[in-house]
Formats: C-alpha cells, structure tokens, sequence
C-alpha cells in the first residue's frame, strides 16, 4: 500500500543542460525504480551560456558519477580558478575574483581582519597578494586543492569552463544508458485533473501522449508548464538588472588558455571571455536601452582575440524569478523558474541547485504542498542572495560615467544589500548566513576590488600583538609568491590529466 503511493513515472519537458542534467541525476538517483521519459526537440535551440561554472559543480558531478578526465575530454573543458573584472571599478582598473579563500585559517578572528588591522597598522599589502588562487591565474598556472590544512594548496578551489552543448549531449549519453527514454517532439497539449490542478499528461505534435505523476518543466525561457500551465508570475528584477540582452560569438582559441573567466565592462554592459580547449566563448551582455543590436556585436566583433568562428547569436531575457517554481506537480528548474545573467557563472549552480533541493524533498504522488513550499523557499534565498551579490557588481563603479553605470549608481539598492555594504564599511564584517552560495571571499573580493573599503575591522584583533600580525600577514603574502612558480602551467596540468593512463 504504501509503495502505491511512491512516484513511478516522471516527465522532463525541455533537453539541454536543465534538462539532461535533471535526467542524469534523477536516473542515478533511483536507478530503474522510477521511468523517467524527457521530450525535446532539435528544432528548439538551447540558450547555451552557461559555459563556465563555480566550484560546486564538483559535487554535481559526483552526484551522477563523472570520471573527471572523461568529462574533460568530452565537454572540452578547461579549469578556473575565478573571475577577472576588468575596467569596472572605472577604465583601466582591474582585479580578480577568485575560488578558494584570502589567508589562513589562523586562531582567533577572521584573516581579513587581521589583513585589515595589519593595513591599520601600517602595511601596504593588497589583498589579492593573499590569494594563491589570484597569483596563480595572473601567472596562468594551475594546481588542485590539497586537504592538508598545512599546504597552502588547500587554500584553492576551482571550477571549469566548458562546452554547454557537449555537456548535455555528454549527459544524454550517460542518462540514455541508465533507462532514461528521450522523445523526439515539441509539445503540443498539456492535460489537468480537473480537481486538483495536477497535471496529467503531456502530448506532443505527433500525437504521443506522455503521462506521468511528476513533471519537471525545463523549457527554458518558454516556461511551458510553470507558466503557460500553472500560470505562476514572473518577478521582474530589471530595474536593479537593466541588462535583457546578450549577443553570443565563439572565436579561435588562443595559444594558452588562461584559467579563469574574465569580465570586462562596456558603455552599456559587459563582456564574457571564457576560453576552452578548442574555442573561446565571449559575449556582449547590455541593455537595449542603452544601445542597439547592431552596435552591440560590432562592439564585441572588435574585441575579440582571436577570430570569430560564427555569425553573432542573439538573446533576450528579463531578469527575475518565479516565487513558486514547485506548484502542484510540476518543479520548474533552469530558465523557467528564473534568469540571472551569467556575470558570476551561477546559471549551472542553479540547475544543479533545484536538482538538490528536489532530491532531498523528493515527493509521494499526492505532492505533499509542505514539500514545495520548503523548496520554493530555498530557491528563493538562492535567488535573493545571488541578485544582491549581482547588483553590488553594477552598484559599486564609482569611475564609470556611461549612461546605464551613472543609474546603477544611484539607484535604490534591496535594503538586505544596502546593510551588508553599511556594515561592511563600518566593521569590516561580511554578515552572511551559512546557507549563502557565495562565502567571505567572494564577497570581499567584489567588495574590495570595486572601491568599498572597510574603515574598522573586528575589535578582537586588538587583542594580536600588531608587530606579530604584520608579520604573519606578510608571511602568508611570502608563500603565495614563492609557492606559484613552483607549480605547472595551466595548459601542461591539463594535459597531464587528459593523458590516457600507461
């Protein structure tokens, strides 16, 4: 009896990097106690930009069981160890977002704020020169974390770039032969119980009717079921966001592919560069009220660094989200549940991320509305906590005088960003709940790198001899610089793990 109660049937509706990647996890997950059936179309493009990740890509992977030499061969991926924001703090200016974090993990307080005590007292230290992560990508070499807590390897973290579209063909593959059941076909109706609200079945252009007890809507911008279905709104978050559009183009990779992301500020947005074995991705992320598509590929035409390999691709977004992604029996994961730009690499994290939440609550067939409320509000202290770290990038760039800057510059800020960055400036202290995707470093290093500066630090780094903490300081500063060289570049460590074993 109670077995009877149990999903046996799911329904995927949308392919791509959502949709594959919900399938792979799920198939691994239950193995053949559930059938899992995914409908997609060749004719339906996918969007395609979540071509670089953050670290927590690693547990995904694990999660499905990825031999991660495989997965690099398949997907042409590269490592990353940050981000590089160049010019957005004000023309000429740069600095580095990096994975991993600032300094040691020392006794007492934080290391920022015996970093910031130390400045206090006299030394003339950037923070980037406690960051191995950040010396590492300036000198375009790699190395992976050690758990020893005494290697100053296991201050690392990285994260990879890779090809989106071979990601889920990669997926595909790995879900098709562990039973998941792909349907060629676009969707042509979608059927309710007439109580309940739940739907029933899908079915396609053809004909074929799909029913199932759960279906995951990975539709994309489209938002077939959480939208078109179950009519939950949207949420539109671009007066802190103005950017809606992007234009995409690959160009030739160059000779060494550098490892990290980089962003560069333009008039009216920013540009993506994320180089991968056998191309480099770059893009054009603005906002249309500010200049028009002509001008906005031309602009990224002329600032490539190798030749464009394609006709620039177009898209169109609003950024926001869905307060309910979980209604009834439908979970929204990917694009139709929400968009936030690619600027901090976060479109995989969120797939993988409902993926998560949907496993630890996965439900009985009755959907029990307890699990997706609990779900839909994770999802939207995800979402929260990523558009304010979002907004703090386009908020703090005191030396650009363009149009959209001079607006994110004044404009008014969520006031959960408004008190971090007051007591940021105050204290010194970074105020983050422990269920927050991007921790102490990400945020000091955006802090920081874009001109916030803390003018006090936690009183209980008085309590440190200032000659002592100078020096230790300085010390940690010491190893970065002597352990970087020691280490192989980016391209020889990746092509010492693509090599084929002996």
């Amino acid at each position: 009896m109670y077995r009877e109660r149990r999903i046996a049937r799911v329904t995927i509706l949308g392919g791509g990097t959502a949709g594959w990647m919900t399938a792979a996890a799920l198939s691994r997950s239950f193995g053949d106690s559930i059938s899992i059936t995914l409908l997609e179309s060749e004719e339906i493009g996918t969007v395609g930009v979540g071509e670089a990740t953050i670290p927590t890509i690693h547990w995904f992977n694990e999660l499905i069981g990825l031999n991660e030499a495989d997965f690099l061969r398949a997907t042409k991926a590269t490592f990353k160890l940050g981000i590089e924001f160049v010019d957005w703090t004000a023309p000429g200016q740069r600095y580095f977002h990096p994975f991993g974090q600032y300094g040691a993990a020392l006794p007492g307080v934080a290391f920022h704020h015996r970093w910031l005590k130390a400045r206090a007292d006299g030394l003339d230290l950037p923070l980037s020169a406690l960051s191995l992560a950040t010396r590492l990508a300036v000198e375009g070499r790699f190395a992976k974390p050690q758990g020893d807590t005494r290697s100053i390897l296991s201050t690392l973290g990285y994260a990879y770039h890779f090809d989106a579209a071979l990601y889920a063909a990669y997926l595909r593959k790995l879900s098709e032969a562990r039973g998941v059941r792909r349907i060629e076909g676009k969707l042509r109706d979608v059927e309710r119980h007439a109580d309940s609200g739940f739907v029933t079945a899908l079915t396609t252009e053809r004909g074929e009717r799909l029913a199932a007890d759960l279906f995951i809507d990975c539709s994309g911008f489209r938002a077939l079921l959480i939208d078109g279905a179950m009519a939950e709104p949207f949420e539109d978050w671009s007066h802190w966001l103005p950017c809606d559009r992007a234009v995409a183009v690959p160009s030739a990779r160059t000779a060494a592919t550098t490892p990290y992301t980089r962003s560069t500020a333009r008039a009216a947005g920013w540009q993506w560069r994320i180089p991968l074995q056998h191309r480099t991705g770059n893009g054009y992320v603005y906002a249309s009220a500010q200049i028009g598509d002509d001008e906005a590929a031309a602009t990224l035409l002329a600032n490539l660094d190798g030749e464009a390999l394609a006709a620039p691709r177009f898209l169109r977004f609003v950024a926001g989200m869905r307060r309910r992604p979980w209604r009834g029996n439908v979970v929204a994961i990917g694009l139709s549940s929400g968009f936030l730009e690619p600027l901090e690499s976060t479109s995989i994290h969120l797939i993988q991320s409902g993926i998560a939440k949907l496993l630890t609550l996965f439900p009985e067939r009755d959907c029990d509305p307890a699990l997706a409320d609990r779900f839909n509000q994770l999802f939207a202290r995800d979402m929260d906590g990523i558009k304010d770290f979002l907004i703090l990038h386009y908020h703090a760039t005191p030396g650009r005088q363009d149009a959209l800057w001079r607006h994110c510059q004044t404009m008014s800020l969520p006031p959960t960003l408004q008190a971090r960055i007051a007591q940021y400036r105050r204290t010194g202290r970074l105020m983050l709940d422990s269920e927050e995707l991007f921790r102490e470093a990400s945020w000091l290093a955006v802090l920081d790198g874009q001109g916030i500066a803390a003018e006090g630090y936690n009183p209980l780094a008085d309590t440190l001899d200032p000659a002592t903490n100078r020096a230790q300081v300085q010390q940690f500063a010491q190893v970065v610089a002597r352990a970087a060289p020691t280490l192989p570049l980016h391209d020889e460590a990746l092509a010492a793990l693509l090599e084929p074993a002996a």
